[in-house]
């Protein structure tokens, strides 16, 4: 399914530095959402959720570009951002009907990832001494 991806396209360090930059930008995202709408009601974690979601999408692809460039000296520098990207192709990917590359399926399940991260209470921890109060 993946064998044309441009991932592969990459050498394996460049490939393991592809991986990192994404898994660093999906922890920060995740993240942000968290900050943003742990506290919030309902409608507005899912609906800023798909906002975030959007905006991602939207326009994470000059981070990679410029990932791209570093490695393939004859791409021309330019912005890869479109004026407007359209919500619905973006809405496309969490259902994963967008294209077949792990590009498109690492939007599906951050889209997912975000949706539910507002929802998940995490533990706290309490120093030890008020421990029982």
């Amino acid at each position: 399914m993946y064998q044309n991806d441009s991932f592969f396209d990459l050498s394996p360090l460049g490939q393991i530095g592809l991986v990192g930059i994404s898994t660093v930008l999906f922890f920060l995202v995740i993240l942000a959402a968290r900050a943003l709408l742990m506290d919030r009601p309902v409608w507005l974690r899912v609906s800023g959720s798909l906002v975030i979601f959007w905006l991602f999408v939207w326009t994470s692809p000059q981070i990679y570009y410029q990932y791209y460039h570093l490695h393939f000296a004859n791409l021309p520098h330019q912005w890869v951002i479109s004026p407007f990207k359209n919500p619905a192709k973006a809405f496309n990917l969490l259902f994963f009907q967008g294209p077949q590359n792990l590009s498109a399926h690492s939007q599906g399940l951050l889209g997912w990832s975000l949706l539910a991260a507002p929802f998940i209470q995490l533990p706290v921890r309490r120093p030890k001494d008020q421990e029982g109060t």
